[in-house]
C-alpha cells in the first residue's frame, strides 16, 4: 500500500506545471501545511526580501519527489514519517530511495499535526485500535494523510490496510458518505488542530459524528512508539463539538529543502532561517495557531536525519538572539 502511494505521487507530480521561480510546496487541502506555507511567505520571506512563492501541491508525498528535482523548489512541508520511511527504504538498498535521500535535507522541524479518526455518532467503535476490518477513508493518493493513515494501520495490526477496506476521497466527500450512505466507517483527517473542516461544521454535522480516542495501554499502540507522539485533541480547539479533550496521535511536520551547494542559494536559505528566528513572534501572533509550537531553537537531533547545515547553524543561535 505505501509503495503504491509513493508511485501514485510520481504520477500526480507530472500533472502540475513546473514553476521556475523560487517556491515552497505546501501540502494537502486540510492539513496545516498550506496555511503555514502562506504564513512563511507572507510573514517571514517577504518582509526579509527573500524571494519565495507558494506553489500548488497534491500533498506531502508529492512534495518529497518534487523538491528533489523541480526547478525553483526551495522548501517543502513533509511529515516526518514520510521522511523516515524514505530513509528506511534507502537503508534497505532501494536505489530510488537512496537517490532521493541523498538530495534531501531537513531545514528545521516545525510542529505536530494531529490524527483525527472520525466516526458516526452511533458507531460501536470507541478507540483507534478497534478500526481493523472497517472501511477507512485515508485521503487522496499522493497526500501525506493517506501515507500516515496507512502506515499507522500497518504498524498497529502488522499488515497493510486492504485495498478493499480503503478509499481515497477528499475529506469532504468522505464525511458526506460517512453519515449519508454509510459506506465509509472511519474518516482519517490529518491536520493541526483546529482544522477548519472540523471547526466550521454545522450544528447538525457536529451531532452526527465524533472522534475515536487513543488508548495508550492497548497493545497495538506500542508499535507506534517513536514515530507518532501521544497528543490530545483539545476541547478548546473544537468547543462546539468536543465536550472534553480526546487522547490522540500526532505526526511531526518538517520543513525540508534540497542539499543546495550553490553559494547564492545557500546564502538565500540562510537568510530565510535568520528571518524565521527574527520573526517568530510575528508568526505566533498572526500565523496559524500551530506556529506557537515552533520556537526554532536547536532541534532535538534525530540521528538518522540529515540537516541542511546553513539553516541548522543559523537556527542554533535562535534562542540566544531573542
Amino acid at each position: 500500500m505505501r509503495q503504491l502511494l509513493f508511485l501514485a505521487a510520481l504520477a500526480c507530480s507530472a500533472a502540475f506545471a513546473k514553476p521556475v521561480h523560487e517556491h515552497v510546496l505546501g501540502a494537502g487541502q486540510h492539513s496545516t501545511d498550506p496555511g503555514a506555507a502562506r504564513d512563511l511567505v507572507r510573514l517571514v520571506a517577504e518582509p526579509a526580501g527573500v524571494p519565495l512563492a507558494l506553489a500548488a501541491s497534491v500533498g506531502a508525498v508529492d512534495n518529497i519527489h518534487r523538491l528533489a528535482s523541480e526547478p525553483g523548489a526551495r522548501l517543502a512541508f513533509v511529515q516526518a514519517d514520510i521522511y523516515d520511511a524514505l530513509l528506511a527504504q534507502a537503508r534497505a538498498g532501494n536505489p530510488g530511495a537512496q537517490s532521493l535521500a541523498k538530495r534531501l535535507r531537513v531545514f528545521t522541524p516545525l510542529f505536530d499535526e494531529e490524527l483525527h479518526f472520525v466516526v458516526r455518532a452511533d458507531s460501536p467503535l470507541r478507540f483507534v485500535h478497534e478500526i481493523a476490518g472497517q472501511h477507512l477513508n485515508v485521503g487522496p493518493m499522493g497526500g501525506g494523510a493517506a501515507f500516515t493513515a496507512t502506515r499507522v494501520y500497518a504498524r498497529m495490526f502488522g499488515r497493510e490496510l486492504p485495498l478493499a477496506d480503503a478509499s481515497f476521497q477528499s475529506d469532504e466527500e468522505a464525511l458526506a458518505r460517512l453519515t449519508g450512505d454509510r459506506s465509509i466507517d472511519v474518516v482519517v483527517v490529518v491536520g493541526g488542530q483546529p482544522t477548519p473542516l472540523l471547526a466550521d461544521m454545522t450544528a447538525q454535522a457536529r451531532q452526527s459524528i465524533r472522534l475515536l480516542a487513543v488508548d495508550p495501554q492497548a497493545p497495538e499502540m506500542r508499535a507506534l512508539a517513536g514515530s507518532y507522539a501521544e497528543a490530545a485533541i483539545r476541547h478548546e480547539s473544537y468547543p462546539d463539538w468536543l465536550a472534553q479533550d480526546v487522547p490522540a496521535l500526532a505526526v511531526r511536520t518538517l520543513l525540508m529543502t534540497r542539499d543546495y551547494r550553490t553559494p547564492a542559494i545557500r546564502t538565500q536559505l540562510a537568510a530565510l532561517a535568520h528571518a524565521m528566528c527574527a520573526e517568530v513572534e510575528r508568526l505566533h501572533a498572526w500565523g496559524h495557531p500551530k506556529w506557537k509550537e515552533a520556537d526554532f531553537g536547536t532541534p532535538a537531533q534525530q540521528p538518522e536525519w540529515r540537516y541542511y547545515t546553513p539553516a541548522r547553524d543559523m537556527l542554533a543561535h535562535c534562542q540566544a538572539e531573542r
